[in-house]
């Protein structure tokens, strides 16, 4: 009799990370995996051309709850949970990162008494103000068995008391993922030819979180020091929804609109070909960073802080807290001057992160 593992996701990162986990589990030909996504970030691009994109099958549930607050948003998702793994009766609940999904996955296993498996623990900005901080702080204390994705995260954990026996050092999914898709990335179109630009001469910026998105004062910073950018270089910006809100309510947009080559969210394989092709990257992603730093890109990352901290120690990343466009500006010119970091396989567990996992769940408890 097959294990049964039911994984939860709710962002369009969190696909990516179980489609690499979830090849390595359909491998073990021992596991069955059903999968949930809760509609936390509605995104119409998650379409069947997205999950045939990344070699899984459509998820067993779409819970479509979207966007809510905060409380709203993880009870509802708590609720339609706890009937799904009253249905399923799996052996494990598996989660990802930091989320709200992340948070209701896990406390809707444990309060059934599911095992829960946290793919990325152990991750800390010490910045309680992060929602992302208190999801996975909480995750990772309700979790059976943690994966870690580097030595740094394994440390956090020890530092809140939790049994280093419930800890595995796997390495980044993410990186598992990046050498995966990096060559199908590269048979897509190029999503800046049709703008005129050319591979390796323009900035790629992304910006998202809401200690941006939704403080007035860094998200004009953010915009004017872009603009400034694009008059040395083409400056290329997919806009997530709520930043293209947040620079409307702003009166930003248009002349950002004007200075960059501005472009709708894309798909998975061509955001990897637009990292792998850009000269530097601007971001204020977690996600962004490491995958900068994977496909040998120099990164500014917009922030005070980052999880990544090994990345700002071997000087792939730096940190440009928006406070001014002058820090930004720096940032940037120093990355083009470090120019493209060594990449270390072993940094991230060399590609084996998602083998790694689903042997560990296939032995079970």
């Amino acid at each position: 009799m097959s294990m049964i593992v039911v994984t939860v996701v709710g962002a369009r990162p969190q696909f990516v990370k179980a489609a690499v986990v979830s090849r390595a589990l359909r491998a073990t030909a021992t596991v069955s995996e059903i999968l949930v996504h809760t509609g936390q970030h509605y995104d119409p691009g998650m379409s069947d051309v997205f999950f045939s994109q990344l070699g899984i099958a459509p998820p067993a549930y779409n819970l479509e709850i979207g966007s809510l607050s905060h409380g709203a948003q993880t009870g509802r998702m708590l609720e339609r949970i706890e009937g799904i793994l009253q249905e399923t009766t799996p052996d494990w609940v598996v989660v990802y990162g930091d989320t709200n999904s992340t948070l209701a996955g896990a406390l809707a296993a444990a309060k059934l008494h599911v095992p829960v498996a946290h793919v990325e623990a152990g991750l800390r900005s010490f910045n309680r103000a992060m929602p992302e901080e208190v999801n996975r702080v909480l995750t990772d204390h309700l979790s059976t068995v943690l994966f870690t994705p580097t030595e740094a995260a394994v440390n956090n954990l020890g530092a809140e008391g939790i049994p280093r026996e419930r800890v595995t050092e796997v390495g980044d999914v993410m990186y598992d993922a990046a050498l995966y898709y990096s060559a199908q990335a590269l048979d897509m179109p190029s999503p800046v030819a049709p703008f005129g630009v050319a591979a390796g001469e323009y900035v790629l910026a992304t910006v998202h979180r809401a200690e941006n998105t939704d403080v007035p004062a860094r998200l004009t910073t953010i915009a004017g020091a872009l603009r400034r950018l694009a008059a040395q270089r083409p400056v290329v910006v997919p806009l997530h929804p709520r930043t293209v809100s947040a620079l409307e309510r702003g009166g930003l947009l248009e002349g950002l609109k004007t200075d960059c080559v501005i472009m709708e969210p894309v798909s998975y394989l061509a955001m990897v070909r637009l990292e792998k092709e850009a000269a530097v990257i601007v971001t204020d992603s977690g996600g962004v960073q490491k995958e900068a730093f994977f496909h040998g890109v120099p990164c500014v990352t917009l922030r005070d802080e980052t999880e990544w901290v090994e990345l700002l120690e071997c000087g792939a990343n730096r940190l440009a807290p928006p406070r001014d466009e002058a820090t930004i500006l720096d940032g940037v010119r120093q990355a083009l001057e470090d120019g493209s970091p060594k990449v270390r396989e072993e940094l991230y567990g060399g590609g084996k992160a998602a083998v790694r996992i689903a042997n560990r769940l296939a032995a079970g408890l």
